[in-house]
């Protein structure tokens, strides 16, 4: 065969495998990252291949509805409720995985990274062996094709815990482990800095009696003042070493910022205070709140409003933390109600800047080349409906 034939050949089955991985998305709200525009996208092989103003003649018709980049989750709880649905009850873990990925893709999750807890309370419910394999469901049922999202981990370390470091040493080595937050539940401390909460929370949740709950807090007291320090310090060091994002977990100081930033915190988690959201801001740390804080104005836990944040500038990236569809509907709330946040500005905090803060630059944007991790929305009173959802070019919801 000559040269010319060859190459003529060649380019057809380039052309044909082209075609064959090919998407339009027409008669669209495109939500670009500094703006909103009425146009089409097309789409081959995965990737975002070319972004016109215009309608396309044919192709997927969204109708008018906005199509935005797949949402990012840097840190969901809501796949321990899957794995143990009842007390006692512990469900196969592929299943559970399952049917966690199916709520997250049809919330218009196309990247989520699975909290797992390290370090665990006296008597929990779970167990770090537990942990270990609900992460080995993960990447199996990942590596199998069975997950419409695509799934990373991240390390919830509570360091107060006396096994927090033994839990850790269970994920070295594990390549899904994109992030791993320091975090510190001893009374008095961070998320509980008020005792008051703290005694409403374990009397509602553990029914202790007065007397039970005074032993507990010299308990829990103690054994921060033995772990914390050293285990965060531990922690932190095998991140590091490991090239693995770290993120702090509900500073309420300055101080608890300085150390943060000693530790190369890239991340600030839930920050309790006005006060702790500023400084992790002015250190070059992302700032990142609850969707549910945001979708019903207020924190579960007392602490400040995540509107609060974002209306004072210092929020950065949303969380759908025990609420999956909460993420979506929150960027929305911050379009809407906080003044000098354009919807492109609030699908940011949920797509490209946490996609960004832990590393995944190919993803979070509707932009040439990036993938084509695709949600179509329709705004119905005040309340969004996925429509469609895409993962490179894939229809997975």
């Amino acid at each position: 065969m000559s040269d010319a034939l060859t190459s003529q050949s060649s380019k057809s089955t380039e052309e044909a495998e082209y075609n064959a991985n090919a998407l339009t998305f027409t008669n669209a709200k495109v939500v670009l990252p500094d703006e909103v525009i009425d146009g089409s996208i097309d789409t081959a092989n995965g990737l975002i291949r070319s972004i016109d103003s215009g309608n396309a003649a044919q192709g997927h018709d969204c109708e008018g509805d906005y199509l935005i980049p797949g949402l990012v989750e840097l840190h969901t709880d809501h796949l321990e409720n899957h794995y143990k649905p009842r007390p006692g009850v512990l469900w196969n873990p592929i299943s559970a995985v399952q049917a966690h990925d199916a709520q997250i893709a049809c919330a218009g999750i196309t990247t989520v990274l699975d909290a797992l807890r390290v370090g665990m309370d006296d008597g929990a419910d779970f167990t770090a062996q537990d942990m270990r394999a609900m992460a080995d469901a993960i990447e199996t049922a990942q590596a199998a094709g069975r997950l419409r999202a695509d799934h990373f981990l991240h390390l919830r370390c509570e360091v107060s815990a006396d096994n927090c470091v033994e839990g850790f040493s269970l994920f070295e080595g594990d390549d899904r482990v994109r992030l791993t937050s320091l975090m510190d539940h001893t009374p008095g401390q961070r998320q509980f800095t008020s005792l008051d909460y703290y005694i409403k929370y374990y009397k509602e949740a553990k029914g202790f009696s007065d007397e039970q709950l005074e032993v507990f807090i010299e308990h829990m007291t103690a054994r921060g003042e033995r772990n914390s320090d050293k285990n965060r310090r531990e922690i932190a060091a095998r991140a590091t070493a490991s090239g693995i994002q770290l993120a702090s977990h509900d500073d309420a100081t300055v101080a608890h910022v300085e150390e943060g930033v000693g530790f190369g915190i890239k991340v600030a988690e839930f920050p309790t205070t006005m006060e702790a959201a500023k400084a992790s801001t002015e250190a070059g740390m992302a700032v990142l709140m609850g969707a549910p804080n945001v979708v019903r104005g207020k924190s579960h836990s007392g602490n400040i409003s995540a509107k609060e944040l974002a209306s004072a500038g210092y929020l950065n990236i949303l969380s759908s933390d025990y609420v999956p569809v909460s993420l979506l509907h929150g960027a929305f709330v911050l379009a809407k109600d906080i003044e000098g946040i354009t919807l492109p500005d609030a699908i940011q905090k949920v797509t490209k800047i946490p996609a960004e803060s832990v590393s995944l630059m190919d993803r979070g944007a509707i932009i040439e080349g990036r993938r084509a991790d695709l949600v179509q929305v329709r705004m119905v009173d005040d309340i969004p409906i996925v429509r469609g959802v895409w993962r490179e070019g894939r229809r997975v919801a």
